[in-house]
């Protein structure tokens, strides 16, 4: 009964949310460019019609190739049109990247992560390092805002997951691997002349770092890994093995349009299989039919990742991830659904390059 009240108060205050951001970036008071042309056009009024999360049904997929072509400063809200923005991209293609801007999302994403986890979890005043890309990417930011949100500095160590990608997809393997290499030295050097408890990388970087050391005797407490595919054999791989089951671990699924989605306590019974959970209402995370998007999959069953942000920042209905997952059912630590074993999309069917993810 307890977690049935919780999934019911979680949906009211979906919907009430989903109402304010209707209202936020389709009025002209605070709208921004791009959504009011929008609304102009569309023959229909989000204010209006949109009464509940279930009523997002009625936008049309959002086309990812948008961010690509439009100008970043059309998606700035009237609110914020006075205030210098961040532009961030995202994914780990070449070409035209595609882009929003922000503000203060991430800060709140990763405060709330830093909340859930409490003071013990990542030590209070720790320091930090970060082994992962940087440059246009609002990660680089986000992390040394948690660094400094817990009382502690940010060391950095920076890769261009592009470059890597472009090599294993030319046949360089060699050369990736060096590249790597290359990361790794840098990251092993920092372990072990400065005072690092809490470190941020990808699951491969991860291990190639406890390949060089000991990561328990360089001093580390806590590790927040985020990247696409871990299995649960290669959880329990990196819990056991990599950090010797003395360090904590968060595991984390996330992008620049969502936020950051944390993965539930895992239990015996879940066998190392990974859930996350959404930043809600802010953003939600929907397993949908990959042959029909407008429906949900049965919990169990595996399906194609649906995005929605929703922020005063930011605001994109239903965008279709490159990811596939396992529809989860809500828990007592997060009260709506989850996505499970997330995978790049139909990767069983085709060659996915992750490079150093």
């Amino acid at each position: 009964m307890i977690l049935e009240r919780a999934i019911e108060s979680a949906r009211e205050t979906l919907d009430a949310h989903t109402r304010a951001m209707m209202v936020w970036h389709f009025s002209a008071e605070t709208g921004c460019p791009y959504w009011l042309d929008w609304v102009a056009s569309a023959g229909w009024n989000p204010i209006e019609e949109v009464q509940s999360f279930q009523d997002m049904l009625k936008f049309d997929h959002f086309d990812d190739e948008t961010l690509r072509k439009e100008m970043p400063e059309r998606f700035i809200p009237r609110f914020y049109r006075d205030r210098p923005y961040n532009v961030f991209e995202t994914g780990g293609t070449t070409g035209m990247p595609k882009q929003r801007i922000g503000w203060d999302d991430y800060k709140k994403d990763y405060e709330e992560f830093s909340d859930h986890y409490g003071d013990s979890f990542f030590p209070l005043g720790a320091n930090w390092l970060m082994v992962g890309p940087t440059g246009p990417r609002r990660l680089r930011l986000a992390i040394e805002h948690l660094a400094n949100y817990r009382g502690g500095a940010c060391y950095f160590v920076d890769l261009d997951p592009r470059w890597v990608k472009r090599l294993i997809s030319w046949g360089e393997v060699h050369a990736a691997r060096r590249y790597q290499e290359h990361v790794i030295d840098q990251a092993s050097a920092i372990l072990r002349h400065r005072n690092i408890q809490c470190l941020f990388t990808t699951p491969k970087l991860l291990e190639s770092l406890a390949e060089r050391m000991s990561l328990v005797k360089a001093g580390l407490k806590a590790c927040f890994a985020g990247g696409t595919t871990m299995t649960p054999q290669y959880v329990r791989f990196l819990t056991e093995e990599v950090l010797e089951g003395q360090i904590n671990f968060a595991p984390t699924y996330g992008n620049t349009l969502m936020g950051l989605a944390i993965s539930r306590k895992l239990k015996p019974e879940d066998n190392y299989s990974l859930t996350y959970y959404a930043p809600q209402p802010r953003a939600v995370l929907r397993v949908v039919d990959p042959d029909n998007p407008d429906q949900l999959v049965d919990y169990g069953e595996c399906g194609r990742v649906e995005l929605t942000t929703m922020t005063r920042e930011f605001f994109v209905p239903r965008f279709l991830e490159r990811d596939e997952a396992i529809r989860r059912e809500p828990c007592h630590e997060f009260a709506w659904d989850g996505v499970g074993d997330v995978r790049p999309f139909r990767s069983g069917s085709k060659a996915v390059i992750e490079g150093v993810y």
